[in-house]
């Protein structure tokens, strides 16, 4: 690996850890940074996987001011979460999954006009009645888990918006959780893929170190915008990520 193609890495990982603190989606700067050196594309995905995990543990250690008084929360979505992403693992490992792939850009593009509509679908489905949460988050955060651990481009808009329909909170708190569901769905990945996927270590120095600069970073960008101005932000990179899913 020359100097250079260190040095490429090191900024495709440290912009990774940003966007994915922001919103989810640094798969999409990391993962064609892998490619573009000619790496194969299943060991790319794992590589990629597991290069990020420390951007996702920076992202939630920069949140923790608004992860407190959430812990019970945050555990009960991440067993969810876990069993989701098993399955997302093992469906990466085992099959071609052509179809699944054939989804990810809908997933994606409907989870954003999902955000973008979250007030309004929040009314309509329910959410937290009487300190209990609908159902229908667990099977969403499933479906996050399922996603991210198989191909994480836009998980965390998936998450997103799944939360903030179920969880009626301050939208900074429950970007918090996301945070730490998606911490949890890359620890299963890496774990999996460490044991059984063609890891390519060498990028993962490189890469890890950087996203985990990036997650803090990219929490302190996020804490400094309104609300509404970061469900727009979310809306507009995810619907970016759909679209660059779709033409890839």
């Amino acid at each position: 690996m020359t100097l250079h193609d260190l040095l490429f890495l090191a900024g495709a990982g440290l912009l990774a850890g940003v966007v994915n603190a922001l919103a989810g989606g640094g798969t999409l700067v990391s993962f064609p940074a892998l490619l573009a050196l000619g790496y194969p594309g299943l060991t790319a995905t794992v590589t990629n996987s597991v290069a990020l995990w420390p951007g996702y543990l920076g992202g939630v250690l920069g949140y923790r001011a608004e992860l407190r008084g959430q812990r019970r929360r945050a555990a009960v979505l991440s067993v969810t979460a876990v069993l989701g992403a098993c399955g997302g693992s093992a469906l990466l490992l085992l099959t071609p999954g052509r179809l699944f792939e054939s989804l990810v850009p809908w997933l994606v593009g409907f989870a954003s006009l999902g955000l973008l509509a979250q007030p309004w679908l929040r009314k309509h489905l329910g959410g937290e009645e009487g300190g209990r949460t609908s159902r229908l988050v667990y099977a969403g955060v499933f479906v996050g888990g399922l996603y991210g651990a198989y191909f994480n481009g836009g998980m965390g808009v998936v998450l997103l918006t799944v939360l903030g329909m179920f969880l009626h909170d301050d939208l900074h708190r429950v970007n918090a959780v996301r945070a730490m569901l998606s911490l949890v769905i890359s620890s299963v990945s890496v774990i999996a893929f460490s044991l059984f996927g063609p890891v390519h270590w060498p990028a993962v120095a490189v890469i890890a170190p950087a996203s985990l600069a990036g997650g803090f970073l990219g929490t302190r960008v996020a804490r400094l915008m309104p609300p509404a101005v970061l469900r727009g932000v979310v809306v507009v990179f995810g619907l970016g990520v759909a679209i660059a899913l779709a033409v890839r």
